[in-house]
């Protein structure tokens, strides 16, 4: 595995004095993150802590209200609506629940990406897709299927197959183990390996699952809730290897790893009494 924090690499996504406020709501506050080429990055954190949001604007497709990010060297937000469309081709983004397009067979879903940027026409596709299928652990006999026909973990599975349809550099995955069995779940956590190893991508994961970060993972960020924090606190309140998140003594991160509601509990009711 590649060695967390490594000093000595550079940085090939980097995220400076990053700050997303949407209207009066502070969801990401002065956010300073370096992730090096070829590491796999696991973001935990509560649910509402910005987690997803992160991922979003990794890829530009939130600006942030202060600092900025850079891709390769590039400022994303420097960049014009041509020269970010291409950048983001060099990504894959695994979303949360696939994002399939319903209407759409397995082998249309896989060849979107390649019709829209390479203009390679569907029919044309279809060697490639199963090539992507099988990297995925799906038959070819899939294709002509609907989403609305495939299991969840089917439908994680072609989503996984159509980013890497463009060959990409960088994969974001966005909860890709949420709503899955236990055995289904370690079959993707399976595939994110190898597909790191296979294609030496980046790998960044937003997740809540714990097996998911530890078996996949070099290195865990965890992100607090600003409306929970101090106003000189770092919002990153972890970050480090698997086995150095196991031995944390900061009490949130601890508890989070543990699943322990902990002080969260003491904490909501002391929000709620102080509403009434």
């Amino acid at each position: 595995m590649v060695a967390a924090k490594a000093k000595s690499a550079e940085p090939f996504i980097e995220l400076t004095e990053l700050s997303i406020q949407f209207g009066t709501q502070s969801v990401l506050r002065s956010i300073d993150l370096s992730i090096p080429r070829g590491q796999t990055v696991s973001v935990i954190g509560e649910s509402g802590c910005g987690k997803t949001v992160l991922l979003k604007t990794m890829i530009g497709l939130v600006r942030p209200t202060e600092g900025f990010v850079e891709f390769d060297g590039k400022r994303l937000d420097e960049l014009n609506d041509k020269a970010l469309t291409k950048e983001r081709t060099r990504f894959g983004y695994v979303f949360q629940n696939a994002a399939l397009f319903d209407s759409m067979t397995v082998l249309e879903n896989v060849a979107f990406p390649l019709e829209q940027n390479r203009n390679v026409r569907v029919s044309q596709a279809r060697d490639a897709v199963a090539g992507y299928l099988a990297e995925v652990g799906l038959p070819d006999s899939i294709m002509n299927k609907k989403p609305a026909q495939l299991s969840g973990g089917m439908r994680k599975r072609v989503g996984l197959a159509r980013a890497l349809a463009m060959d990409p550099e960088v994969i974001l995955y966005d909860e890709p183990t949420t709503g899955l069995d236990p055995i289904m779940s370690d079959v993707i956590n399976e595939l994110i390996i190898r597909t790191r190893e296979k294609h030496h991508v980046t790998s960044i994961l937003v997740t809540h699952d714990m097996k998911n970060a530890f078996k996949t993972s070099d290195r865990i960020v965890m992100l607090f809730p600003v409306t929970r924090l101090r106003g000189d606190e770092s919002q990153i309140i972890f970050d480090g290897t698997p086995a150095e998140i196991e031995k944390s003594t900061d009490k949130r991160v601890s508890q989070f790893v543990r699943g322990e509601a902990g002080d969260r509990l003491m904490e909501m009711r002391e929000s709620r009494e102080s509403r009434v």
